[in-house]
């Protein structure tokens, strides 16, 4: 495992966000879901793409609060546009179980 210094990690833009909508992305190569995310006033609405189908439907996501990066370059997911990665771990099976806190947070909130 490389190591990073500080000043690594604090360039990496971690907020949490919730979900406002989320739809089907049936356009995805592997299962997805389209996701719209609350960032709070400073940072606004973002879009993200999810490989999340196997634990969570579109409309079980909205009202849960996410952890996000916000700070890296939209990336073209075929006819939908990512604004930010949605960030999670694998479980036993490889399928991603979401990263989120364990309390409500406001918006925007900053992972330090």
């Amino acid at each position: 495992m490389a190591e990073i210094t500080f000043d690594d990690f604090l360039a990496v833009d971690i907020r949490v966000g919730t979900i406002i909508r989320a739809e089907p992305f049936p356009e995805a190569r592997k299962p997805a879901i389209k996701l719209w995310i609350d960032f709070g006033a400073e940072i606004g609405e973002k879009k993200s793409s999810a490989q999340i189908t196997a634990h969570y439907t579109p409309e079980g996501l909205v009202g849960k609060q996410i952890m996000g990066v916000v700070n890296f370059p939209p990336r073209q997911i075929g006819p939908f546009m990512s604004e930010v990665l949605v960030l999670g771990f694998s479980d036993d099976n490889g399928d991603i179980v979401l990263a989120r806190p364990d309390q409500p947070v406001p918006a925007g909130s900053r992972m330090h």
